[in-house]
């Protein structure tokens, strides 16, 4: 069977819903762009969504080298 030669479209793509730390709201398409560590007990992350991340500049975690 011939494999597909498109990549999945972007309606197809999972996409993440969460809190966007930057505008204070639930969003589609959050990603994480940063990690607050603390020593005595779990960290958390604060993410953003694509509108906030272009407005604010923001790189997400795993894109950053």
């Amino acid at each position: 069977m011939a494999e597909p030669t498109q990549a999945q479209s972007a309606a197809d793509s999972p996409t993440a819903y969460g809190w966007c730390a930057w505008h204070d709201n639930f969003a589609r398409g959050v990603r994480l762009i940063g990690v607050h560590e603390q020593s005595s007990g779990s960290g958390g992350g604060v993410f953003a969504c694509r509108t906030c991340r272009e407005v604010y500049d923001l790189v997400p975690l795993a894109d950053q080298p």
